[in-house]
């Protein structure tokens, strides 16, 4: 447990809670927090899914921007590669994932939902990168992550505008998966997470694998991944526990280890 990030796991639901208040800005500490839990998240074998969460009034409202502007072109450049390391150790986690937005999921707050599976979000709740305002561009994954998620026109709109969006804006282009009222958000991220919890785990994780690192190359090497993750699951005991139940009793119904 960090100063401002804790793990915290419940009925196999790993939560990774941020906590520096008032915005969760993120500063350094708190990005390399963030990397520790969700590392943390991805080796427990007693969480088979994650929500990251930034508590009831706030998801992330962005980076520490005192911080920032403290740093010269040389430090930038020390720092950069570990800043969006730091919030791709949450895109790594080989499990379903689930970003439960609450107030504000702004520039690098967004930039780390981006790296869940799924986002939830209040229907009172802006999202946006609007770092173009500060006279940047998204550092931490939101031109790559942002363009694969939306297209590259809708995405370029939003980062050159750095407008925030509302939720139900948010939805209709796909930036957001799913928009509640605000007090429901955390329970329906938990509850989407929940889902998986007696689930295949290492099926789970190659559908993870096969889908992001298919869109990280063309479709001959992805359709080539994805051969090989499929092969490679006939060693699991899951695959095995899941043909012979549906041979004898049809479809749903298996009862999974996770190995």
């Amino acid at each position: 447990m960090g100063e401002f990030v804790a793990l915290e796991v419940d009925g196999a639901v790993g939560t990774i809670r941020l906590n520096r208040p008032p915005m969760n800005a993120l500063n350094k500490q708190l990005q390399e927090e963030i990397r520790a839990a969700a590392q943390e998240a991805a080796g427990r074998a007693d969480v088979r899914a994650v929500v990251v969460y930034g508590g009831e009034k706030v998801f992330a409202a962005g980076a520490d921007i005192k911080e920032m502007a403290a740093m010269s072109h040389a430090d930038m450049t020390a720092r950069a590669r570990g800043l969006s390391s730091s919030l791709s150790a949450v895109a790594e986690i080989p499990k379903p994932t689930v970003a439960a937005i609450t107030g504000y999921a702004l520039g690098g707050g967004y930039e780390l939902a981006l790296c869940c599976d799924r986002r939830v979000c209040g229907d009172n709740v802006k999202v946006g990168q609007p770092e173009i305002l500060l006279g940047i561009i998204p550092g931490a994954g939101g031109t790559q992550r942002l363009s694969r998620l939306i297209g590259p026109s809708r995405a370029k709109e939003v980062i050159y505008s750095g407008r925030f969006v509302a939720a139900e804006e948010a939805l209709a282009l796909g930036m957001v998966d799913q928009v509640v009222a605000p007090d429901d958000v955390y329970a329906e991220a938990h509850r989407w997470a929940s889902g998986f919890a007696e689930g295949p785990a290492m099926a789970l994780a190659a559908a993870k694998k096969a889908i992001d690192g298919g869109l990280d190359g063309d479709l001959r090497n992805g359709l080539h991944l994805e051969s090989e993750l499929f092969a490679a699951l006939f060693a699991t005991e899951d695959r095995a526990a899941g043909m012979e139940s549906f041979i004898a009793n049809g479809p749903g119904k298996a009862k999974f280890v996770g190995r």
